[in-house]
């Protein structure tokens, strides 16, 4: 049924418990399994109080460590994984890799890191669910 699972994670609790659910449907299915993380380039530290170097540098940091938590995952269930720490639009950089690697399923959290915790869908699973004709499962954070 999948070929190709894509887990698209941004270190939130919600991304988190995608890539469980991920390393296992590609278990399951056999299929190749590719993670990103996307680096926000909309800046919300646009003032001189923040650097945003350091901003970049600690969103890297971030970024890497989850793809870490996304290889070692995969590689205790006996799944190979693909991964990329890309910039830009979340879900724009999520929808091109997917279309670059011919990807059959997204999976990812449900809602993300975002200050706004209350928003029924986050505005980057919301995005990628409207703007794609692929399988998207939507993972939310453990209760």
């Amino acid at each position: 049924m999948y070929e190709s699972i894509l887990v698209a994670i941004d270190g939130s609790d919600a991304a988190r418990e995608a890539i469980a659910h991920a390393v296992e449907l590609a278990r399951q299915f056999d299929a190749r399994l590719y993670g990103i993380a996307v680096l926000e380039s909309r800046t919300e530290y646009d003032n001189a109080i923040v650097d945003p170097e350091e901003v970049r540098r600690r969103q890297r940091e971030q970024a890497t460590s989850v793809l870490e938590t996304l290889e070692e995952t995969a590689t205790e269930a006996g799944v190979t994984v693909k991964t990329e720490v890309r910039t830009g639009v979340p879900y724009e950089e999520i929808l091109a890799y997917a279309n670059e690697q011919d990807i059959d399923a997204i999976v990812m959290g449900a809602r993300g890191r975002s200050s706004f915790r209350r928003a029924l869908l986050g505005s980057t699973a919301d995005r990628v669910v409207r703007s794609t004709t692929r399988p998207v499962m939507l993972i939310d954070e453990p209760a």
